[in-house]
């Protein structure tokens, strides 16, 4: 009766894990706007987190049956689980890092190679000589000596996305839309059930939960989001300035910047070289702002900068890194025009001013740098 019961409740959430991420895969909740590796990682995370409900579906079926091929069965099954639980684990944090647009320091793609080559040699050494689980004479599973250590390994990985997310939090208000602790928390929820209470299997469907929770961030996100150019667009710019005048008194910088000649890229070079020119341009800005700032989509090639909770004196900075990292695309892209910016802000203590007051002044300093750029440039190119 209890292993009826035990069957039961395993076969019931494997089918709600299997359930969820297939809904997921039809309705297309993968594709996000503007954010193909992000859409094709995601593709290829649900489609291994199916693989891995009915893995674990069929291990626990077979549990105990005798028979060589059941053994051989249960064995590749369980080691699949254990990578399958290794390899996402490190892919969603990568996935965590990347979304937030940071590059991930070299000492830790070291470490996590170094987890990754050490958790599985333990896994080919188990096929031979258990150590992290066993499937004895009956075909029944037993957990090794390491088992452990993967458990451990697994709550260090979600403890390092929680701190990394909240740090990063912190230094970038846009992250709003995108909180990790709703898809990491399921995780680390059924890690710690499962290893206290022995003979139950919550893992598969908790990652099942946690990708259904990524993706209604990232498409609530992407309400947000320019889908050309996948910085955000007007509806995050009103949101801001609503709260800016909403909220005490402030200091902000503001800067905004407009490619000089885009109507000459594309009557010269067709419209659909033109998008490729903004969404290079929006990749330079959030290359060069990071999470110091939010990137919008003003209109057509205009973009607006807003960087809240400022501390420096001026916008210069940022400024000369823009215009840098603009040569720099130019010297790398081999197109046959140039990009160009003009760049125009200030730094503001926002108190209650009006939201078109505030885009006013900083599209007059843009236009005044623009005007520069043509005193010494042909305007027909």
């Amino acid at each position: 009766m209890g292993s009826s019961l035990n069957m039961t409740s395993i076969f019931g959430t494997d089918f709600v894990g299997v359930l969820l991420l297939l809904i997921i895969l039809m309705t297309k909740g993968w594709v996000l706007p503007a954010r193909k590796k992000e859409s094709r990682a995601l593709l290829m995370l649900l489609i291994f987190s199916i693989l891995d409900c009915l893995c674990d579906a069929l291990v626990s079926l077979i549990d105990g049956r005798p028979g060589y091929f059941i053994h051989f069965l249960s064995v590749t099954g369980n080691t699949f689980l254990y990578v399958y639980n290794l390899v996402v684990g490190i892919c969603i944090i990568y996935l965590v890092i990347k979304h937030i647009g940071k590059d991930v320091p070299k000492l830790q793609i070291v470490f996590f190679s170094f987890i990754t080559f050490v958790e599985a040699t333990l896994l080919v050494v188990n096929l031979f000589t258990p150590m992290v689980f066993e499937i004895d004479e009956a075909n029944v599973y037993h957990r090794g000596e390491y088992y452990y250590l993967f458990i451990l390994v697994g709550f260090l990985l979600i403890l390092y996305g929680f701190i990394f997310y909240f740090i990063s939090k912190f230094k970038s208000p846009s992250l709003r839309y995108f909180p990790a602790w709703q898809f990491l928390f399921p995780i680390l929820l059924s890690l710690l059930i499962q290893v206290r209470v022995y003979g139950i299997s919550l893992q598969p469907v908790s990652f099942a939960i946690a990708f259904t929770g990524l993706v209604i961030c990232l498409q609530n996100e992407c309400i947000y989001i320019d889908k050309l150019t996948g910085v955000y667009n007007r509806f995050e710019l009103d949101k801001i300035l609503k709260e800016l005048s909403s909220s005490r008194k402030e200091r902000v910088a503001a800067l905004m910047i407009d490619l000089n000649g885009f109507k000459q890229i594309n009557d010269r070079f067709s419209h659909s070289e033109g998008d490729s020119a903004l969404v290079a341009f929006a990749d330079i800005l959030v290359d060069v702002i990071k999470t110091e700032g939010t990137v919008i989509r003003f209109a057509g090639d205009e973009f607006i900068v807003i960087i809240r909770k400022f501390k420096g004196t001026d916008i210069s900075e940022y400024r000369d890194r823009i215009f840098k990292a603009v040569n720099d695309y130019n010297d790398a892209s081999g197109k046959d025009y140039k990009l160009s910016a003009a760049v125009g802000g200030d730094v503001f203590e926002y108190d209650n001013e009006d939201s078109m007051t505030f885009l006013d002044r900083i599209d007059t300093l843009m236009y005044r740098d623009k005007e520069i750029y043509y005193n010494t440039h042909d305007r027909r190119r």
